[in-house]
Parts: structure tokens; C-alpha cells; sequence
């Protein structure tokens, strides 16, 4: 009789991802937040429509509308548009 198990492959080892701290802080500091993604949106010439807000972090719809809401609750003004028959977000002025 033969082996079964010598012809599989070696388990990969379960190694630990690094903790935080073990991260280089300029790493930590690169590393753009969801938020600050959909700000740099809003921001840019024409503003952002909410698919391209949707495909940049990977939220769905209604927490890309509600992640708006709480912008306009920290004080950010978000004005809503047109660009061709879909609506278009921007950020004009922070109160």
C-alpha cells in the first residue's frame, strides 16, 4: 500500500499579519481613509457621481448616500447637479 498523504503539498504556515505598530509610520500616513477618497471626489472639476463614489470604496449605494449625509453634518457643503441624466456631487465650500 502507498502513502495517500506523502504525495500532498506541505501546509503553508499560519503566519500573523503585522500589528499596527509594526508598521512603518509612513505607511500609516500614505494610506488614504474611505472618507478622504470621496472628499478628493467631491473636490474635484465636476464633482463625483455616486457609481464612481461606489467603485472608488467599495461601499454600497446607501452607505455612500449616508456617508454624504455625514459630511453635510460635519459642515461640508454638497451641492447636487447634472452630468447628462446623472446626478453629480461636489463639494463647494465647508461652513
Amino acid at each position: 500500500m502507498t502513502d495517500q498523504n506523502a504525495s500532498r503539498a506541505p501546509k503553508p504556515s499560519r503566519s500573523r499579519k503585522p500589528k499596527a505598530e509594526a508598521l512603518a509610520p509612513t505607511a500609516r500616513e500614505t494610506k488614504q481613509s474611505k472618507k478622504d477618497q470621496v472628499l478628493a471626489l467631491l473636490r474635484r472639476d465636476g464633482g463625483a457621481t455616486l457609481d464612481e463614489m461606489v467603485t472608488a470604496t467599495g461601499w454600497l449605494k446607501h452607505t455612500t448616500r449616508a456617508a454624504l449625509t455625514g459630511l453635510r453634518k460635519a459642515g461640508h457643503v454638497i451641492e447636487k447637479g447634472k452630468r447628462g441624466d446623472v446626478t453629480c456631487y461636489s463639494i463647494k465650500a465647508q461652513a
